[in-house]
C-alpha cells in the first residue's frame, strides 16, 4: 500500500507514542508518514479541561482530519476518546498497555504518606483531584495544565510540592526516573484506558483495517473495553471525577476480566468502590453491570450527572463483590 499518514498532536508525548506505532508499522514493512495536527487541547494550555468541554478536546481535530482524507490513521491516548462511537471511524488497533497507574513527582523524593498536610499536589485531572482529596491526608490541590515537562518543572521550581502524571507517559518519555512513588489502585485508581493507545481509522478503510491489525493485544482491548463500558454505562465523559482499571486474571476453567471501579464525589468527602469478575469475551457487558451497581449503590448521589440506576446487563455471567475494594 501507499504511504500511511499517522496523524499525531504535536506534543512530546503525543510524537513520541505515535512514532512508537509508526516504528512498529514500519517494521511490518510499511512506509509511514508522521502528520503533526494541533488539537483545541493544545492550543489552550491554561484553561481548565473541564471548562474546554472534557470529552474529545484532544480528539476531535484529528478526527476532522481523518473524515477529510488529511491522514490514514490517528494514533490517541486511548484514555482521551470518548466512548460513544464516531461515525465512520473504528478503532483498528488497541497495541500493547504500558502501566496504568498513576504515579507521584513530589520534591525531596517524598511519597503521598510523607508530604505534610497542606502540601499542595498539581493535576488537571478531576478524577485524581478527588481522589487525592479522598485519601484524607490534608493535602491541597491545584489545577494543573501543560505538558509533561512543564509540569514537573513546576516541582523542581518550587511552586508545587507534587504533580500526579499517568505513568505510562513518564516511561514513554524516559521521565520515569524521577518517580518518588507509584500510586496503589486501591488508593487511585486509574482512568479507564489510561496506558493504552488507540489506532483510529476510517471505518471503510479495509486496507489500512488489515495492516493495523497486527498491533492489537486482544488482553489489552478486552481490558479497556471493559473500562470504557463502566464509563459509557455512567454517561460520564473522560474527565469525570471516575475510576476504573481491568485486569485479566485466573478463572476456574478459563481467563476471566476483573474490573474495579470507583466514583468519587468532586471534593473527596465521599467515595464508592466496587469490583465484579466475568467472561474475558464479554467486556461490554461487564463494564454496564459494574457501573448499575456502583449507581445502585449511591453513586448518583456523588456526582449528580451520572446516569440513573439501571438493572445490570446479564447479570448472570458475573459474580459480584459488594465490598469496597482493599478492605
Amino acid at each position: 500500500m501507499s504511504t500511511i499518514r499517522l496523524g499525531t498532536r504535536r506534543s512530546a508525548l503525543a510524537t513520541t507514542q505515535s512514532t512508537w506505532v509508526a516504528d512498529r508499522l514500519r517494521a511490518a514493512g510499511h512506509d509511514v508518514e508522521l502528520v503533526l495536527v494541533t488539537t483545541d487541547g493544545d492550543r489552550d494550555q491554561r484553561t481548565a479541561l473541564r471548562q474546554l468541554g472534557g470529552t474529545g478536546v484532544f480528539v476531535s481535530a484529528l478526527r476532522s482530519a481523518l473524515h477529510e482524507g488529511r491522514i490514514d490513521a490517528a494514533v490517541h491516548s486511548l484514555k482521551d476518546l470518548p466512548t460513544a462511537p464516531a461515525e465512520g471511524l473504528a478503532l483498528g488497533a488497541i497495541p500493547v498497555r504500558e502501566d496504568p497507574r498513576d504515579a507521584l513527582v513530589a520534591r525531596d523524593g517524598m511519597t503521598l504518606g510523607e508530604l505534610p498536610p497542606g502540601a499542595v499536589i498539581g493535576t488537571g485531572s478531576p478524577r485524581r483531584q478527588a481522589q487525592l482529596l479522598a485519601l484524607g491526608l490534608g493535602h491541597r490541590v491545584s489545577d494543573l495544565r501543560g505538558n509533561v515537562d512543564t509540569r514537573l518543572a513546576a516541582v523542581t521550581e518550587g511552586r508545587l510540592d507534587g504533580v500526579v502524571l499517568a505513568l505510562a507517559g513518564l516511561r514513554r518519555l524516559g521521565r520515569d526516573d524521577q518517580v518518588t512513588e507509584i500510586l496503589d489502585p486501591i488508593q487511585v485508581l486509574p482512568a479507564p484506558g489510561q496506558g493504552a493507545l488507540a489506532v483510529e481509522i476510517r471505518a471503510d478503510d479495509r486496507t489500512l483495517r488489515e495492516a493495523v491489525a497486527a498491533l492489537d493485544d486482544p488482553d489489552t482491548r478486552a481490558c479497556v473495553t471493559a473500562e470504557r463500558s463502566l464509563l459509557a454505562a455512567l454517561e460520564a465523559g473522560c474527565s469525570a471525577p471516575v475510576g476504573a482499571l481491568a485486569d485479566v486474571v485466573i478463572g476456574d476453567d478459563r481467563d476471566e476480566l476483573s474490573l474495579r471501579g470507583a466514583v468519587v464525589a468532586v471534593d473527596g468527602s465521599d467515595e464508592i468502590r466496587r469490583s465484579l469478575t466475568g467472561p474475558l469475551d464479554a467486556p461490554e457487558r461487564l463494564g454496564a453491570a459494574l457501573a448499575a451497581l456502583l449507581l445502585e449503590d449511591g453513586a448518583g448521589a456523588l456526582v449528580p450527572d451520572l446516569a440513573p440506576p439501571t438493572s445490570p446487563t446479564g447479570g448472570s455471567t458475573t459474580r459480584t463483590t459488594a465490598t469496597p475494594l482493599g478492605a
